[in-house]
């Protein structure tokens, strides 16, 4: 699919693309057909990346400059409302004022953009390099949107863990084993948004230590301050994503420990009820012997007698374990 879209107004319009890329600022490929790739290359001259190259982590591979134009290629992310996150890869070429965009996903914030700039208007007049900034910029706000949840998800978890009640402990340990289920999505969400800030934050610094050209008018000097405003972002959004991930990763061994800790209790009960039951057993299997000559044999009271040692043998041991704290 290809869109193109002009200024009018300080406003982006959609328009129909014919070839022409004068008084285009942004054509976006969405899954786009060798046909389109082609056309949008004769118009604008250049090559456009396949998704195999896209894919490729090689810095050199995703950042890089070519037939006067500028190829940058991020990590985004859609689905991030829910657990199951998907990543791809998405390439802005800047040539001259116009942007172009390479995906093969349509994560909300592109189409979430669209909407505001086809509505709102911006204080500079509308370039590609704007286009791409205010892209950027609603990536990073969708990004800290899932962080957000993400922590209070955590929160959730970490009480969940600390302040469980449950006398039940094989009901006890099946909630701990979901909790693991639950910190691993939201670890594997972290380390997903983790990447994608990363990459956020190479393409922002390699766009503004290759631009060399004086700013000094006043749709420059804007876009220099909002490539600013999205790589301290990128990196201050970095950071809180490595806390809650090392916060994850501490919940995930204390709710080990704890099921560890539950199955130790199973044993010891195990353990304890042996020892308690092994003396009575021993008295049992004495007096059931059936020898000739056995003193207590056919005394009138041996079998009270008996009944009263194996209740003696198990409770001495029960009060000891008792009074030493190991019950």
């Amino acid at each position: 699919m290809l869109k193109a879209f002009s200024c009018a107004s300080d406003l982006l319009t959609e328009t129909e693309f014919t070839g022409d890329p004068s008084g285009l600022v942004w054509i976006d490929l969405i899954n786009p057909s060798r046909d389109e790739d082609r056309a949008v290359e004769e118009a604008l001259g250049i090559v456009i990346p396949s998704q195999a190259d896209m894919a490729e982590i090689e810095l050199s591979a995703r950042l890089y400059h070519e037939d006067g134009a500028e190829f940058l290629t991020m990590t985004a992310l859609a689905n991030l409302d829910t657990d199951d996150a998907i990543k791809m890869p998405v390439t802005f070429i800047l040539k001259g004022t116009t942007l172009v965009t390479v995906r093969w996903c349509d994560p909300r914030p592109f189409s979430a953009y669209r909407v505001r700039a086809a509505k709102q208007k911006d204080t500079p007049s509308r370039t590609g390099e704007h286009v791409m900034l205010g892209l950027l910029e609603a990536l990073i706000d969708r990004m800290a949107d899932a962080l957000e949840r993400l922590g209070t998800d955590v929160d959730h978890i970490s009480r969940d863990i600390f302040r469980n009640k449950s006398r039940n402990v094989s009901k006890k340990t099946r909630d701990l084993q979901a909790v693991i289920e639950k910190i691993g999505a939201k670890a594997e969400l972290l380390n997903l948004i983790q990447e994608s800030l990363v990459s956020i934050g190479r393409l922002t610094a390699y766009h503004g230590a290759m631009d060399d050209t004086p700013r000094k008018s006043a749709v420059n000097k804007e876009n220099r301050n909002l490539l600013k405003v999205v790589q301290r972002d990128a990196i201050s959004l970095g950071e809180h994503a490595r806390g809650l991930n090392g916060r994850a990763s501490f919940l995930l061994d204390a709710t080990l420990g704890l099921i560890n800790l539950e199955q130790n209790q199973i044993i010891k009960i195990f353990s304890v009820a042996a020892v308690v039951f092994l003396p009575p057993t021993l008295v049992a299997s004495i007096y059931g012997m059936n020898f000739d000559i056995m003193p207590e044999l056919h005394w009138d009271f041996g079998y009270p007698f008996a009944i009263f040692l194996m209740i003696l043998f198990a409770v001495l041991p029960y009060l000891f374990f008792k009074r030493k704290g190991w019950l």
